[in-house]
């Protein structure tokens, strides 16, 4: 089977399952998507039983797709600079100290509070994993979701100054996520050798990823808006954008500089209202507007469809579920923990609404991201078992989570003007 016709199957799925979504359950596009998958899925396995066709097909598109790589390496810069392109920069600049503290304080106290907890409660259904491993799955479920969170809180009708902090927090922190996995990730596999445990080279590598990731998404940026002010020419101005992220990823990858903060800089710096007022027209401005919201719904579309299929490799063990349901509480808790110092301390300055940390905890939506880099752990590290209990995670986040946020937001709005 060809790529072209494997892409081809994927896309009409997509059409297909959108449009049962926005047919007849009406759910938010991510959350709709998945449902309909998985329970597309399911039912190609339990068909199976009788005859294998199908289930032979959905198995061989998933063996044939690396989705750590695509989501990670491709997808991904292209959905972080959509998603930035459309943030409110003046808000998030009021934001900028506790989104940066949430991104990276956050990410990492969430990492070993999730790790530690995960390496006591395994023991309870039988399993015995390296804390290192423990370690590595607190950092791939740690990171909340941009893409997941995107579309549910527009949806959801949160007061702008909290999505801010959410949205602002989500597009920053996949990218220290990925920064902190992958530290954990080449401490683990070296074995914990001396050159990879030392407190001077873990912050080379994490200094080099983040600085390097930022920079070069500003010289992007900046890249970007002089080519586009100098010109005015709307579908030129299109693919100077495209031309931009496809080049800014690729130096990225080159330089071992996080792609996914290189991005998101560069999507701020091209987004900012100032610089969209002196390089683009009204129409130049509609045109990438509307570009960049079709390749996010694209993407998205594609990428939750995939999530669905991708639960045919897991590997269907009783305490893993068990295992799995359990992370989903503790994952809640060490987040709401993560947040609570920050939170409190930039409360009074920046005027906080009734609830943030809650909403924040339930807001955060796991996704994508979390299952790209736990498909990239090694057998040795416990790969079947954290997948599994990624998953789970990633289901109720998505599922559960995603439908009740707007209804938790809703609710300490009314209390709030009831006080």
């Amino acid at each position: 089977m060809s790529p072209f016709i494997i892409l081809t199957i994927i896309i009409a799925l997509a059409a297909l399952f959108g449009y049962v979504n926005v047919r007849f359950l009406k759910l938010p596009t991510t959350i709709g998507l998945m449902l309909i998958t998985i329970i597309f899925s399911l039912v190609v396995f339990g068909i199976s039983f009788f005859d294998d066709t199908l289930l032979d097909i959905e198995q061989y598109i998933i063996t044939q797709l690396d989705f750590r790589t695509l989501l990670l390496d491709v997808m991904l810069s292209f959905l972080l600079f959509a998603g930035a392109l459309h943030t409110n920069f003046e808000q998030l600049k009021v934001q900028r100290w506790p989104v940066v503290v949430f991104a990276t304080l956050g990410v990492l106290t969430s990492t070993f509070l999730v790790g530690s907890l995960v390496y006591f409660m395994l023991p309870l259904f039988g399993l015995e994993v390296d804390f290192i491993n423990c370690l590595l799955f607190g950092a791939l479920i740690s990171p909340t979701d941009p893409i997941a969170v995107l579309g549910i809180l527009k949806k959801a009708g949160a007061p702008k100054q909290l999505e801010t902090k959410i949205v602002g927090e989500s597009l920053f922190n996949d990218g220290v996520g990925v920064v902190v996995f992958l530290t954990i990730f080449n401490i683990a596999e070296s074995g914990g050798s001396e050159e990879s445990t030392g407190f001077m080279h873990i912050l080379e590598l994490f200094g080099a990823e983040v600085i390097g990731g930022v920079g070069l998404g500003l010289g992007i940026g900046y890249i970007t808006y002089l080519l586009m002010r100098s010109i005015d020419d709307y579908d030129t101005e299109v693919i100077i954008t495209l031309a931009a992220v496809m080049v800014g990823t690729a130096v990225a990858q080159k330089l071992h500089f996080s792609a996914p903060l290189a991005m998101v800089t560069a999507g701020l710096l091209v987004g900012k209202d100032t610089v969209r007022q002196s390089s683009m027209s009204e129409m130049t401005e509609t045109y990438v507007d509307k570009f960049w919201e079709l390749i996010d719904i694209l993407l998205n579309t594609v990428l939750f469809v995939l999530i669905g299929m991708e639960i045919l490799v897991l590997t269907f063990d009783l305490e893993y579920i068990l295992a799995g349901l359990l992370a989903i509480p503790v994952v809640l808790v060490c987040r709401y923990l993560s947040l609570l110092l920050p939170i409190e301390f930039f409360r009074k300055k920046l005027g906080f609404i009734p609830k943030t940390n809650l909403i924040m905890t339930w807001g955060g939506l796991r996704g994508g991201i979390s299952i790209a880099l736990c498909l990239g752990l090694t057998k040795d590290m416990d790969r079947d078992l954290f997948l599994v209990m990624t998953y789970v995670v990633v289901i109720f986040a998505i599922l559960v989570q995603g439908l009740t946020v707007g209804k938790l937001i809703e609710k300490t709005q009314n209390t709030q003007a009831a006080e």
